[in-house]
């Protein structure tokens, strides 16, 4: 998985970091059980400060998208609360739908996106 970092973003590098890797999960570039790097490699890799990575790592593990093994590192490990998950989904989209609907996004044009976006992580047949 390449991560790159929009050093010029207003989105803090942690959150950019994070991101990449929920979004590298869903994309199935890297899958349950699969190790990231460690800490200090993936900072000196992207060339930002350990702090930052850490940070990073800490909210996903948090959020139950990894776990923290002593002899493997940080270990994709997606938790299967699923009834959570679709609650904190709802609470994330209810800002991005009243976006949209101040903008005059139709309903119609919301589900297309939905589905548009769902379809870049799942390639359904």
């Amino acid at each position: 998985m390449l991560v790159t970092i929009d050093f010029n973003s207003e989105e803090a590098i942690y959150v950019q970091l994070r991101n990449q890797i929920i979004i590298g999960i869903a994309a199935e570039e890297i899958q349950e059980g699969d190790s990231l790097p460690s800490v200090r490699e993936l900072a000196d890799n992207i060339g930002i400060n350990m702090h930052t990575v850490n940070k990073a790592y800490s909210i996903l593990k948090q959020e139950g998208y990894l776990k923290l093994d002593r002899r493997r590192g940080a270990v994709i490990a997606v938790d299967a609360d699923k009834l959570q998950a679709k609650e904190d989904m709802a609470e994330a989209m209810r800002v991005i739908m009243a976006e949209g609907i101040c903008k005059n996004i139709s309903c119609q044009e919301i589900h297309e996106l939905v589905d548009q976006v769902y379809a870049e992580f799942k390639k359904e047949g």
